[in-house]
């Protein structure tokens, strides 16, 4: 059976990313043991990695690119803000362990929304958060194997996602 729209799909993989002219670096692995399952068509992965998969099928190997644009996008400026450094206090004390440059923190918005940021910089007054993805800007590079390709069940179907 060929990946069509619908059908459940099980490959492994593993991913490479590289900014340009940076080397690629090796990202992620979904192995036999965990592999990735998912819900081809039902817009639960990035369109270049579902495009990457059209037309395969059970023990078909891929190789393929994706360009920021059909992956994570480019990085928006405006998703880097700085924020009062009050607001990273716990019991009146900041916890520059926590604040550490490159640390990935959980954070919510002003409607309950989790993400997380990035630490850029901060001084006595200010943290700088970056709330890009941290894929954004990123050329991916996936190879692998597709394990199953099957048609989804109705419950599936109807929860849009597989079981």
């Amino acid at each position: 059976m060929n990946i069509t729209e619908n059908s459940v799909v099980t490959v492994t993989y593993k991913l490479h990313a590289n900014l340009p002219q940076e080397e690629q670096k090796h990202i992620e692995t979904a192995d036999a043991s965990n592999p990735l399952k998912f819900m081809y068509g039902v817009g639960m992965m990035i369109p270049g990695f579902e495009h990457g998969l059209v037309g395969k099928s059970t023990g078909d190997a891929f190789s393929f690119s994706i360009a920021p644009e059909d992956a994570y996008g480019t990085a928006d400026e405006d998703a880097i803000v700085a924020l009062p450094i009050d607001i990273f206090k716990v019991e009146g004390v900041v916890d520059f362990n926590l604040l550490k440059v490159d640390n990935i923190l959980p954070m919510s918005d002003g409607q309950g929304n989790t993400m997380n940021g990035k630490v850029v910089s901060y001084d006595d007054t200010m943290v700088k958060m970056d709330f890009n993805h941290p894929l954004a800007d990123h050329t991916l590079h996936f190879s692998g194997e597709v394990l199953e390709v099957r048609a989804a069940s109705p419950e599936e179907l109807d929860h849009g996602h597989v079981h």
